[in-house]
């Protein structure tokens, strides 16, 4: 596996990229993006000169994955917006080495935070489906994945939940806010 930075030269990537977005988040956010137009939109967006795009491709230089960065702070924080894995090759270490070389694009880039959100639409943690904007720190201190929720990933990459948006996506569907330092003390 290699991994490159996505331009607008890569045609063929973009299509698979923007495929990628659908597929990927078909399951849990379809929302997201449902069509390939929508997911074209996002990959074009990705490919801004002030972004990071990165994309993980196999041996054949067929498209495992893609990351983007988004500089937020004047360059201090990034938002990690979006990750997606092929379906079929999640659980490989695609998904943590491309999170890997985000972190090194952005600290090359001064960056001294990554930060993400991590919506639960579906019921996938135990933050989802109740009032949040009571005894929030310890329903998020003992939260529970219930689906497969991205968020245990992101915990082993090192990230820590710093947040919570309640009801971002309608009544109960919150957003995980989670954030990782990058940059030296």
């Amino acid at each position: 596996m290699k991994i490159i930075t996505l331009t607008n030269a890569h045609d063929f990537l973009i299509q698979q990229a923007a495929q990628l977005l659908v597929d990927s988040f078909r399951e849990h956010w379809a929302e997201a993006w449902s069509t390939l137009e929508d997911g074209l939109r996002e990959v074009h967006e990705m490919l801004e000169a002030e972004r990071i795009c990165r994309a993980a491709l196999d041996e054949n230089g067929n498209l495992l994955g893609i990351i983007g960065g988004i500089p937020q702070y004047d360059g201090h924080v990034w938002e990690l917006h979006p990750l997606a894995v092929q379906p079929a090759m999640q659980g490989k270490g695609i998904g943590k080495a491309l999170v890997e070389d985000l972190e090194q694009q952005a600290r090359q880039r001064g960056g001294l935070t990554i930060a993400l959100g991590s919506d639960d639409e579906d019921e996938m943690t135990s933050l989802s489906g109740v009032d949040l904007y009571n005894n929030l720190w310890e329903k998020i201190r003992n939260i529970r994945n219930l689906k497969r929720h991205p968020f245990e990933f992101y915990q082993k990459m090192g990230y820590a939940i710093t947040g919570v948006v309640p009801d971002a996506n309608g009544v109960g569907k919150p957003d995980i806010l989670m954030s990782k330092r990058i940059g030296k003390l």
